[in-house]
């Protein structure tokens, strides 16, 4: 009856439910869909490379780059589970401390990491590579792999250009990566070498980093019943083209309009790309609260590989004035990426800490606020309870589902190779 309701209002141009009138329905689902064509990225040339891609889809599933040969880009990003690995905190070398997002549409993503630290795919590759709860990697390991392998350094070559003789173990150590730890053998060997070799290892980083970037630019999902449905709408068909359920139809217009979905989910990506502190309870005392963009504003301005650095193949340009115009202050404290819905059914669990299990949870957690806890002096004053009743957080939900859709282009999902389970048995000094 509800839905029966609801298109009789939409048929006699009256206000839904909620309030909003089918009009404004179809003002914001055009702001919604259909997604634009994945944009350019100036700062790297080869971002739409063929070639570079099969060579960063190659280094994403290859164990090697880590120094025990157990982990991959793949162990936390795996296809099977939206590239997202379904853990409230990864654990690689030793047990990360923010939740995997998925890497399904990343390539729209204008920040990088929860805290937004990186401003590029390919400037972010090296956090991981070298992490030492991640990879635990470093970049004269790299260099040295891609120079050793010869299926490695013939696609390198194809899209960069000769590789550096790495043959002087003098010149080129075979492990060495920047870094503070003095106690780690490899920052003393990056420490002795001199800033020309240094350059040359760091701009082979840098093409690695955009050659995985190319893959990761592959892994946009098709069309959503979601969008379907949008389409079907908004062309005059007021059922949406059987599309959607009943239940996330009313979802739809309470994402639109009482949930105030949209303040931050907002866009085709439904995403404003920005920052907000939501209050939401942490895993477990054990962790420690989580200062987000205070330190990733700060962290990307000194980020070597930026889109202003020598290593961007755009220097200047809004990429690069995103990061020399960014500001980093106190308000900003405890304030965390917002990410994209598209897929969010399939990549639970939830928030920075995964904190939430279900998509039931977190509309609960919107609905009552009940456990949010404030950090610092900034205030969300967007954040309020939506007071949802159960069957509207079951509508909501509901809608929720249908922004999934899969890999436009399945086979950048299969990996070339089995990924075997990591070895137990395995040291991790």
């Amino acid at each position: 009856m509800i839905f029966q309701a609801t298109l009789l209002a939409s048929a006699l141009l009256l206000p839904t439910q909620d309030g909003l009138s089918p009009e404004r329905i179809a003002r914001k689902l055009k702001r919604m869909s259909p997604r634009a064509e994945l944009a350019q990225d100036p700062t790297n040339r080869v971002a739409d490379n063929l070639e570079a891609a099969l060579l960063g889809k190659a280094l994403f599933f290859d164990t090697r780059l880590s120094p025990d040969g157990r982990f991959s880009c793949a162990t936390c990003h795996q296809p099977e589970r939206a590239f997202a690995d379904g853990a409230p905190l990864p654990e690689a070398r030793g047990l990360i401390p923010r939740n995997s997002p998925t890497l399904l549409n990343v390539g729209r993503r204008r920040w990088l990491f929860w805290d937004g630290r990186s401003d590029s795919l390919w400037s972010q590759f090296r956090h991981p590579l070298e992490n030492p709860l991640e990879m635990d990697g470093d970049r004269l390991a790299l260099a040295h792999l891609i120079s050793a392998d010869p299926d490695l350094r013939q696609r390198y070559e194809t899209v960069f250009g000769a590789l550096p003789d790495m043959s002087d173990q003098a010149r080129f150590p075979a492990h060495a990566r920047p870094g503070r730890d003095f106690d780690d053998k490899r920052v003393l060997a990056w420490g002795e070498m001199n800033t020309a070799d240094k350059a040359t290892i760091n701009h082979l980083l840098a093409n690695t980093g955009k050659a995985v970037a190319a893959y990761q630019r592959k892994l946009e999902t098709a069309e959503s019943a979601f969008d379907r449905y949008a389409r079907a709408l908004l062309s005059g068909d007021k059922s949406g083209g059987g599309h959607l359920k009943p239940a996330a139809q009313r979802g739809v217009e309470l994402f639109l309009g009482k949930g105030k979905c949209t303040l931050c989910h907002m866009g085709p990506e439904l995403t404003d790309e920005e920052f907000h502190h939501l209050a939401v309870p942490p895993l477990n005392k054990e962790l420690a609260a989580d200062i987000g963009r205070y330190r990733g504003a700060k962290l990307v301005k000194s980020e070597p590989f930026n889109a202003s650095s020598v290593y961007s193949d755009q220097r200047t340009g809004e990429a690069a004035d995103f990061v020399t115009l960014l500001k980093a202050d106190a308000d900003q404290f405890g304030e965390l990426r917002t990410p994209s819905l598209r897929n969010v059914a399939e990549t639970a669990p939830y928030m920075h800490q995964g904190q939430f299990a279900s998509l039931e949870e977190v509309v609960r957690f919107y609905s009552t606020l009940e456990g949010a806890q404030r950090s610092g002096h900034h205030q969300e004053l967007t954040l309020t309870p939506a007071n949802f009743t159960e069957a509207e957080e079951r509508d909501l939900v509901e809608f929720l589902r249908s922004l999934s859709a899969p890999l436009a282009e399945p086979e950048w999902g299969e990996s070339p190779h089995p990924q075997s389970a990591p070895d137990e048995s395995a040291t991790q000094d």
